[in-house]
């Protein structure tokens, strides 16, 4: 067969089902594209849209006699949810504030300093990052909560404990959770910043702490990023919010916005009054960044930058900044993971017994107990699933925001992206409870309220804008020509595609799935809100059984789903690394 234009054989490729699948869905012009809107729209869009609407007008959906109205935000700032509305601003600034510090001086130590171990406290800062935040809060709880684990072990802190169960824990645990956000925005900009500078400050004379000031002064951008983070991290937890600062009676804005979605009636304008609030909260701390930087300049990277040179630390310095990494490793990871497995081991802990012994039937309960099992095999094919639906919609976005030349499309994707990844879970969960639950769906034959499928689309709005994010780099880097080689070479489209982009993508795809699959397994507002009724996930059922006193069975379940997702983690890995061809293992990999 020849091309009438230049005389030359023209290419043919074998077809496979699937690209006669991609052949026909392209001869509807955007059609594919236009799919992939409606589910964006769908699953980020309308719901938090509609659910803060109804804060300025109840009528609109049924919700109240008033067409337009601020009696939602008037309620919000009075009374105990004004409270809860101070009390999320106070420890979101002294969070912030913590995490920065420290995050700093953990960045200094690993990369300016030839201190030991730093592979290690990466690691450790990635341990972090990864924890929920109910969970350290939980370890701590069991271990100084009345009859906990020092309890029953002859350790009495009453007055420890006092001071833990109000602000000061709930500071503590989220600034350990927003150390590996600072950690991360810090030391990027740390590893490209020469020495220079610093050296020109000890020519002129300037000691260490002079030095000190100059490289905090240029590394304001980082400090700042990480100071909003974190701080927007902070006001939108709801992991904390619904434990320790539950428990201690310390009202926080996620946490009074999920009492007005669960109360009877609901009052969904004061919850989305409050979202408004906590979004408002999140503007500002991006509005205190871009003035802080807004009339000077950073770049300080040049031709001529070197790159810093590792501090040499006497034997006293290593000591002090070995214990210091030690201790935030403690106060992060090791207090709460100690709480968890000692409480899981104590015999009847929570109950009215007051002999207590150690014992392993507790895993035995979870592992036998269909009340106890059955959320972690349900929680783990959830998980499964959102992790490959995010991650196909998430090279998908990153695809739509690689392209040159991006268009209006493009850009609106950018920017609700970035809107969902600031956006508290909470606001999602409502937005979901909300959206689902008007007429309009029923009317129209949609019952997605209170099903399995609501859930997934739920976890899903929750990964995805952050998954996209993870794969855009990634994404970025492969050229048109990649996929038009492949297919000149005699491949149909998705054979082409299969052949030149997956192995490029391979690693990545690997790593985000792995991410969003331990993330999904333990993830707590979604879940709380949406979860189907007589279907609890795993982290419902952890709740379910500490709110009924089992604290043992809960710990256990804890214990077992973290190694459960440690286990699905290095399984992944363990197949790629063994079915995944060589040059797929060596692309992106470090060596």
């Amino acid at each position: 067969m020849l091309d009438g234009a230049a005389g030359t054989p023209a290419v043919a490729w074998r077809q496979g089902r699937s690209d006669r699948l991609w052949l026909a869905l392209s001869r509807f012009r955007g059609a594919p594209l236009a799919g992939f809107w409606v589910l964006i729209v769908v699953v980020l869009g309308l719901p938090v849209v509609l659910f803060l609407a109804v804060a300025f007008s109840p009528r609109l959906f049924d919700q109240g006699p008033e067409w337009f109205t601020l009696s939602g935000f008037t309620q919000a700032f009075s009374g105990s949810l004004l409270q809860g509305v101070i009390d999320s601003l106070l420890i979101g600034v002294m969070s912030a504030l913590a995490a920065t510090a420290t995050g700093f001086g953990v960045a200094w130590l690993v990369i300016r300093t030839d201190l030991p171990g730093r592979r290690v406290w990466t690691g450790v800062m990635f341990a972090l990052l990864l924890a929920p935040s109910y969970l350290v809060a939980l370890g701590w709880e069991r271990l100084l909560e009345p009859s906990g684990v020092l309890d029953v072990a002859g350790i009495h802190l009453d007055g420890f404990r006092s001071l833990f169960y109000g602000p000061f824990g709930v500071i503590v645990v989220l600034s350990a959770k927003g150390i590996p956000f600072a950690f991360l925005a810090i030391s990027g900009a740390l590893r490209g910043l020469g020495e220079e500078f610093e050296s020109a400050v000890r020519v002129h004379g300037g000691g260490p702490i002079a030095a000190a000031r100059i490289l905090v002064a240029l590394l304001a951008p980082a400090m700042w990023s990480a100071l909003a983070i974190v701080f927007a991290e902070s006001v939108s937890d709801f992991g904390v919010a619904a434990t320790l600062a539950n428990d201690a009676h310390f009202p926080v804005a996620t946490y009074t916005l999920y009492n007005a979605v669960q109360a009877f009636p609901i009052q969904f304008s004061i919850a989305a009054a409050v979202g408004w609030i906590l979004m408002g909260f999140v503007v500002l701390a991006l509005l205190a960044q871009n003035r802080a930087l807004r009339t000077r300049s950073y770049r300080v990277l040049s031709g001529r930058s070197r790159p810093a040179r590792r501090l040499r630390l006497s034997r006293a310095a290593r000591v002090a900044g070995l214990a210091a990494m030690l201790f935030v490793a403690t106060i992060g990871i090791g207090v709460p993971a100690f709480g968890a497995v000692s409480a899981s081991l104590i015999n009847g802990l929570g109950s009215l017994i007051t002999s207590h012994g150690l014992t392993l039937s507790n895993y035995g309960r979870v592992l036998s107990s269909p009340t106890l099992r059955d959320p972690l095999v349900y929680s783990s094919e959830l998980a499964a699933v959102t992790a490959t639906i995010t991650i196909v919609l998430a090279a998908v976005s990153a695809r739509v925001l690689s392209r040159r030349g991006r268009g209006v499309s493009a850009r609106v994707l950018d920017m609700s992206l970035l809107a969902a990844v600031a956006l508290p879970g909470i606001v999602f969960a409502a937005g979901y409870i909300f959206t689902f639950n008007l007429p309009f769906f029923s009317e129209v034959g949609i019952q997605l309220y209170g099903t399995t499928i609501l859930l997934v689309i739920g976890y899903v709005a929750t990964a995805l804008p952050a998954t996209s994010r993870v794969l855009l780099g990634s994404v970025s880097q492969i050229q048109e020509s990649l996929a038009e080689a492949g297919r000149v070479h005699g491949g149909g489209p998705i054979a082409a595609w299969r052949r030149t982009v997956l192995p490029v993508l391979s690693r990545s795809l690997v790593a985000a799935w792995v991410l969003v699959f331990a993330g999904t397994l333990l993830e707590l507002p979604m879940s709380q809100l949406l979860y189907p009724p007589g279907s609890p996930t795993v982290s419902v059922a952890i709740e379910h059984a500490l709110m009924n006193y089992d604290f043992a069975g809960g710990t256990a379940m804890e214990v077992v789903a973290v190694l459960g997702a440690l286990a699905v983690v290095a399984i992944v890995w363990g197949l790629f690394r063994l079915l995944a061809p060589v040059g797929w293992r060596r692309l992106g990999s470090v060596p």
